[in-house]
């Protein structure tokens, strides 16, 4: 996407708009509409995603930070298609929403975190695992029921993944005992970031689920700090330059 100043935002109940891009609630599915520019290419992005949930949640958490931070699953479920005509594609399939708000910048408040999601047969997983950055650890996980009931989950088996192939990112995760998990495929491989699906086994079901893993202490690097232009362009009122995206806004997955 595009960083833009605050004269491109546009935002009411229902609607939320920046620059040329759009997300609107109908008052069952979130439309998303994307008309953007690919970093460095500048080839255009065009499309509508639409999102309907299948599960909805009111579960918010600050990870113990005193509500410096704030993670909300609103549709830990839904059912996401998406249509493109630049690039011209297009397919369905089951997705997630969520969104994350703070006072101060993610890599003042933590240093690494592990996170999954994966659906079962009637509910949604959720498995957050990190380090604070004053050295503290959090370890919680969550089943969100189709009722949007929130239970807590308790996973003690430890699985640790493969680094990543170029940046040797640490990826780890938790499992059922006796089980394990595997990568089955990595999505993206950068300095501080990774996604990857993975197979695992939870809550007695064997199940495909979405990882990340996230080094705020490499995000913090002046070096990594100069490529995040090349993926996140940014537009001012003056011209268009290329420039760092602040990980302390407001931010929807």
């Amino acid at each position: 996407m595009t960083e833009r100043c605050r004269h491109a935002l546009g935002a009411t109940p229902e609607q939320l708009a920046i620059g040329p891009s759009s997300l609107s609630w109908d008052g069952t599915r979130l439309i998303v509409r994307i008309d953007e520019k690919a970093p460095v290419t500048g080839l255009p992005v065009r499309g509508v995603v639409t999102l309907e949930p299948e599960i909805r949640s009111d579960f918010a958490t600050d990870f113990g930070t005193d509500g410096r931070h704030l993670w909300a699953p609103i549709a830990p479920r839904a059912r996401v298609e998406a249509r493109f005509d630049a690039p011209a594609i297009s397919w369905t399939g089951t997705g997630y929403f969520d969104t994350n708000r703070g006072d101060e910048p993610l890599e003042d408040g933590f240093s690494y975190w592990n996170w999954s999601r994966a659906c079962l047969s009637d509910s949604a997983v959720m498995l957050y695992e990190g380090t604070r950055q004053n050295g503290s650890k959090f370890n919680m996980g969550i089943q969100i029921a189709a009722d949007g009931s929130v239970s807590p989950v308790e996973l003690r088996e430890r699985c640790d993944l493969p680094l990543t192939r170029y940046w040797k990112m640490p990826r780890e995760t938790r499992v059922d005992a006796g089980h394990t998990a595997n990568v089955e495929q990595t999505l993206e491989d950068t300095p501080f970031y990774s996604r990857s699906m993975i197979a695992t086994h939870l809550l007695g079901e064997p199940v495909h689920a979405m990882h990340e893993s996230v080094s705020l202490d490499r995000f913090r690097k002046r070096w990594v700090q100069s490529l995040l232009g090349w993926r996140m362009p940014r537009v001012t009122l003056q011209g268009s330059s290329r420039g760092v995206f602040g990980m302390s806004r407001d931010q929807i997955e």
